[in-house]
């Protein structure tokens, strides 16, 4: 017989109940945890009259798992040697340095705080006994979880693989929450999801801990000293809707790093906890921060959230806000194209994005429109006319379809233009014109035909940054601010966090800044997925050979800061 549906089961019994004028076998509600566990077992039932599920097969016993994975439909690797020795990214602890508390951890949750949406109970007294309710986590991590890194094989590398420890809370703490001063500080540009990480660290801080006090630092690294940004007194009042809002609600800014007025605001306010939201810029900062409180012997946990609007930022999987910057820009796109088609004669729309190093923005937001004939990326060198010219290849474009859309990144054509050598606040340096540079020359292409080109310039590059978050973001920064909180209280100091191979791990800031910013790979996937997108000419320059001897090494970091 087949299974009658839960829910059809329950609307269809009360009915018969009513009509044959009893109520005597009505039957109670199962709880969802009964509900779950029998549908749990007939899953399983099933799966064992199909085969072995491979999510069941367990690993701690390797014969056992060998039979298991045969018996799911796997089969052994050929030529591929196993991973025999696992690397793990080194975490520095304060508890090597200092006594720790070893409090156990539970989520201090407070009912009242929660329910009232008031931070007078965290700010002014410790929880109450009658409204405090410790729950345990569903899971709680050791040092013992890793995540690899180098997790796609090929049978030619050596059976190593790099690792990083896995983020989220532990059982014993090193810090006693209640009596923990943290400081939250916004450094760099502007990106979707900074007051999300903002309010998500100040809600982990208050609600899973009950932490003292949380102060905002205003104006990025300035703020811990200069008089015109005094620090905010964060509350879970005050951040309980700034999600809905993009930029940041500390402000931010570039430079004005002082380690010595660092330290002063640190000691003078009895900080515990800094949190520091940038970039690899700021998080050399933050680790400057790190090693300086390890010379004078101060218990301060320094813990980074990479940002950065261009992805650039090496290892993780990608940065907060980035998609929905990928988002906003399609708005721009569209525009291009709009006005491409509707005005005549050869209509061509150009936008430029950002991305000082790297194309990634540029290239995932032609990819999510669909609508781009160019895309120009600083990894890929720009040829004007010949062959593999761009120039050519638009006014063909065009002849055909009548309009083109070009994308073209802020940092793209520097092998054209030449770098430039004026540096903003934060050691950024200023880029060439590019959008212009390609607007000008595509007029003088169609010119020397004796032909006119309408062409359309859109630049949305502020546009895409302040943005709100996403619903993906918004998730990722949550998830971010929690993992942080979690590793500081943990002790863990000089880290980030981040997604490797969708896991969220603790990074140590030397290896997350050494080979930051990233580029994308012009050999890769991504590019090739724009160029057979697009059909444009593909000049990025012959792949490298790979040297079988080849070993990674990570550079020395610097601090410039």
């Amino acid at each position: 017989s087949q299974e009658m549906p839960m829910r059809m089961y329950y609307g269809i019994l009360p009915l018969l109940c009513v009509l044959s004028g009893s109520n005597a076998f009505l039957p109670s509600r199962p709880s969802q945890r009964s509900i779950f566990a029998i549908r749990q077992k007939h899953e399983s039932a099933v799966i064992l009259a199909e085969g072995n599920d491979p999510d069941t097969c367990s690993l701690e016993d390797e014969n056992a798992a060998v039979s298991c994975l045969l018996g799911a439909g796997y089969e052994p690797a050929k030529q591929m040697e196993p991973i025999s020795q696992v690397y793990v990214a080194k975490l520095e602890k304060l508890s090597d340095r200092f006594p720790s508390s070893q409090e156990t951890n539970v989520i201090r949750y407070d009912r009242a705080s929660r329910r009232q949406r008031s931070p007078k109970l965290h700010l002014s007294s410790p929880m109450s006994s009658s409204s405090r309710v410790d729950m345990e986590y569903n899971e709680l991590m050791s040092d013992n979880d890793l995540v690899l890194v180098d997790i796609v094989r090929k049978k030619e590398q050596a059976p190593l693989s790099r690792a990083f420890i896995q983020a989220g809370p532990r059982k014993h703490l090193h810090f006693e929450p209640s009596k923990v001063n943290a400081a939250i500080v916004t450094c760099g540009g502007l990106c979707p999801g900074l007051n999300n990480v903002i309010r998500e660290l100040t809600h982990s801080l208050y609600y899973l801990y009950g932490a003292n006090k949380v102060y905002g630092i205003t104006g990025g690294f300035g703020g811990f000293y200069k008089e015109d940004y005094q620090p905010i007194l964060m509350t879970n009042e005050l951040v309980e809707n700034i999600h809905h809002d993009g930029g940041t609600v500390l402000r931010s800014s570039r430079g004005g790093f002082d380690m010595e007025k660092i330290l002063k605001f640190l000691c003078d306010k009895d900080i515990q906890q800094l949190y520091v939201i940038g970039g690899d810029g700021t998080h050399r900062g933050a680790y400057a921060i790190h090693q300086a409180c390890v010379e004078e012997d101060m218990n301060i946990s320094i813990a980074g959230i990479p940002k950065t609007i261009d992805n650039d930022v090496d290892f993780i999987d990608r940065s907060f806000g980035f998609a929905s910057a990928v988002e906003a820009a399609q708005a721009g796109i569209r525009t291009a194209k709009t006005e491409a088609m509707c005005n005549v004669p050869n209509g061509i729309g150009i936008v430029k994005l950002m991305g000082r190093s790297a194309g990634f923005l540029a290239a995932f937001a032609a990819l999510g429109s669909g609508d781009v004939d160019l895309v120009l990326i600083p990894e890929v060198p720009i040829v004007l006319d010949g062959p593999d010219g761009i120039l050519p290849y638009i006014r063909k474009r065009v002849k055909e379809h009548k309009y083109a859309v070009v994308v073209v990144a802020e940092g793209a054509g520097e092998e054209l233009l030449g770098e430039s050598t004026v540096v903003d606040a934060g050691g950024n340096r200023a880029r060439p014109m590019v959008g212009e540079f390609i607007e000008g020359a595509i007029a003088d292409y169609f010119e020397s035909f004796d032909e006119e080109a309408t062409i359309k310039y859109v630049d949305p590059s502020y546009t895409v940054r302040s943005v709100p978050a996403n619903a993906a973001d918004s998730m990722y920064c949550t998830q971010l601010a929690q993992a942080a909180v979690h590793g500081a209280m943990a002790g863990f100091s000089g880290f980030s966090t981040g997604l490797v191979n969708n896991k969220l791990v603790y990074l140590p800031i030397p290896q997350l800044i050494a080979t930051s910013p990233r580029s994308m790979n012009p050999h890769g996937n991504t590019w090739g997925r724009i160029v057979a997108m697009t059909g444009q000419p593909n000049t990025a320059a012959e792949a490298l050979p790979k040297d079988e001897d080849y070993e990674f090494t990570l550079p020395e970091p610097s601090f410039p800061c």
